[in-house]
């Protein structure tokens, strides 16, 4: 796996390198915002760890420009206790953040956990169909009357849980480990981050209702009349 790790801190990137190269990644380690934005649209890379602050620049904001053309998982590296950065981050599109200083054997494990989610559809069904959109799980796209849908993977997986329980109340830790492949820790507001994206996109029903309901204390669920597997 190729991954780009974008942080201006050349000590720490050297160390991050090395373990990550132990644990069989393939790292380019780069120290300015330009050379991130560009390296991240260059297409070599399978992930992207990406410091908030930047020589030359804001990693919010070469997120923000990564998203515009690309699916590209993103992990971004926050400062400690930084709740701001960690929210617009997620609100962008972030796949996850890890704040600084990081441990190299956490970063192993949350990009491990990123690339699998890309992988990984327990689906007999190469296709669902739910009211109007039409999910792909082969091609890990969702279309929606026929335009489709610029999703994230964390977002796209989210969907594919509560689409395949549709009319079904999904428990918050369950939804959290099959689509982000963790537990969530105690304040941590990343899949509500990634919910509240997710709705944006998706838009309402036809009768002006939200097509996914938090049921508070429990769960989400996906409302809907009939969704239609096809292999």
């Amino acid at each position: 796996m190729n991954i780009l790790l974008v942080d201006d801190d050349t000590e720490l990137t050297a160390l991050l390198s090395r373990y990550l190269e132990r644990e069989l990644f393939r790292v380019t380690a780069v120290h300015t915002a330009e050379e991130g934005l560009e390296e991240a649209l260059s297409g070599r890379y399978q992930a992207v760890v990406l410091d908030v602050m930047l020589p030359g620049g804001n990693g919010i904001e070469i997120l923000r420009n990564i998203r515009e053309r690309s699916e590209l998982p993103v992990l971004m590296l926050t400062a400690k206790g930084d709740e701001m950065d960690r929210i617009e981050g997620l609100e962008i599109g972030a796949d996850d953040y890890i704040p600084k200083p990081c441990s190299p054997r956490e970063l192993s494990a949350r990009l491990r956990s990123i690339l699998r989610r890309g992988r990984s559809h327990d689906v007999t069904a190469s296709t669902l169909e739910i009211d109007d959109l039409v999910i792909d799980f082969d091609q890990h796209t969702v279309e929606r009357d026929g335009e489709l849908l610029e999703l994230t993977v964390t977002e796209f997986n989210i969907l594919a849980v509560l689409a395949r329980e549709a009319g079904k109340v999904v428990d918050k830790n369950r939804l959290a480990e099959q689509s982000m492949q963790r537990s969530l820790t105690l304040f941590d507001r990343s899949l509500d981050m990634h919910l509240s994206n997710l709705r944006k996109k998706l838009g309402p029903l036809d009768d002006g209702s939200p097509r996914i309901k938090t049921v508070r204390g429990v769960g989400y669920m996906y409302q809907t009349g009939q969704a239609v597997a096809k292999a």
